[in-house]
């Protein structure tokens, strides 16, 4: 990624985001009061994640589990039992990253990305596979659309934490790979549309 673009993305990821937060602040405050009324604990659950250059943030996003599971593991499955009744309608429609505006607005992640890990599998990115921390983390990308429908292809497994490690997680390493090493501004705007509606993207290669 040249100097230029990486300007354009951050003017673009800052401009953006500010408008987002300003236009949503309606439905992000009524999404706000039905987690707070729903089950205790927080709004708002902040993950640590690792992201760029391998330096930890702080992910935001609307509680969808009851307090305490993340105790259980970070992988999540479409029958998990520790997801809240308004936190499945907020994670199905992907309504529960909206808090990260903030977070692409401060510099923390961008709007087109490598999904943030935690540092367990960051951790195990080795040699070239590294070029994916030399970008913002994103909350959406072509890996996220492409396993857009992640949560429920791990219900139908048998060990869901074996197969995100071993086929679905080094399936994302490429991709995200092939995304910084081919980065194009016009396909980051490719990728937030393809995500406001809906499309999952099949990466061919």
């Amino acid at each position: 990624m040249t100097i230029t673009q990486k300007i354009i993305k951050r003017l673009f990821d800052i401009v953006f985001s500010l408008l987002g937060m300003v236009i949503l602040s309606p439905f992000i405050a009524i999404i706000a009061l039905l987690v707070k009324g729903s089950s205790r604990g927080p709004i708002l659950y902040s993950a640590p994640r690792i992201g760029q250059y391998g330096k930890p943030f702080a992910c935001h996003k609307f509680r969808s589990m009851y307090t305490g599971s993340d105790r259980f593991g970070s992988v999540t499955t479409g029958v998990d039992t520790r997801i809240t009744p308004v936190g499945r309608v907020l994670r199905k429609y992907k309504l529960d990253e909206l808090p990260q505006l903030w977070n692409v607005f401060v510099g923390t992640m961008s709007f087109v990305g490598p999904r943030p890990d935690v540092a367990g599998y960051a951790d195990k990115l080795t040699g070239d596979d590294r070029i994916v921390l030399s970008v913002r983390p994103g909350i959406t990308g072509p890996a996220s659309l492409h396993f857009r429908n992640e949560e429920e292809l791990l219900a139908k497994v048998d060990n869901p934490v074996n197969y995100n490690d071993e086929i679905l997680w080094p399936c994302k390493v490429k991709i995200n790979r092939q995304y910084v090493e081919q980065y194009s501004f016009i396909k980051d705007i490719g990728y937030i549309l393809a995500t406001v509606i809906g499309s999952r993207i099949t990466n061919n290669k």
